[in-house]
């Protein structure tokens, strides 16, 4: 399976967020990341509905919706309005996982769970079967620009077992510290989905560096 690729929009340029978005358009991108933070759940307030309406009204690629927030389960019809394909939840924040999971597929989107770097792995065993996706957070969210935490690389592994151990098809998304080095040690791994935030906005060449992470 070829890499997938989300680019994550929280470190494009908002004086220009039309611009960057035609170029995830042109570009072999397959996805669109967007991280909504609350300032509760994590420690930074990102962009909400308004934002992300305009960014749906635009893109020529689904939606991956990242809600770094409490009660995420609120929002459904919300993100179900934007056509995401993806909503994401976090574990941690999701006291009624199954229900809120089941919402979202209710829902007609894809349902998906985060896990924060500290979260083990073997608590989603009662749940993989139902999720599209899991992904591993590998900083402490809340920020772009921070260093890939290497524990995350043995958190890939188990992940990809217990996949299998549970007859579950849920994709393995990794989101922060990705470039191309930690990238190609997260496909070997096991990992299908990456996001980049960073190191694709602030390339010379955007397009060609999510060329590169794709070709991984």
């Amino acid at each position: 399976m070829k890499t997938i690729v989300s680019p994550s929009i929280l470190s494009a340029d908002f004086s220009c967020l039309a611009r960057d978005i035609e170029m995830l358009n042109q570009s072999e991108a397959d996805w669109v990341h967007a991280d909504i933070m609350d300032g509760v759940f994590v420690p930074n307030i990102s962009f909400g509905f308004p934002v992300l309406k305009s960014v749906a009204r635009i893109t020529q690629k689904p939606l991956d919706v990242h809600l770094m927030i409490v009660q995420p389960e609120k929002f459904i019809p919300e993100v179900k309005a934007l056509g995401a394909r993806f909503m994401n939840v976090h574990y941690e924040a999701c006291p009624h996982l199954h229900r809120v999971v089941q919402q979202i597929r209710e829902a007609g989107m894809q349902p998906a769970v985060t896990l924060n770097p500290a979260t083990p792995v073997a608590l989603l065993k009662d749940i993989l079967a139902d999720v599209d996706m899991v992904l591993l957070m590998s900083v402490n969210p809340g920020f772009g620009g921070q260093k890939f935490i290497e524990h995350t690389l043995d958190k890939v592994r188990e992940l990809r077992e217990l996949i299998a151990q549970t007859g579950s098809h849920a994709l393995i998304e990794v989101d922060g510290g990705v470039n191309l080095e930690t990238g190609a040690r997260l496909t070997e791994a096991g990992a299908n989905v990456l996001v980049a935030g960073s190191a694709i906005f602030n390339a010379p060449d955007p397009a060609a560096a999510i060329h590169a992470l794709k070709s991984l």
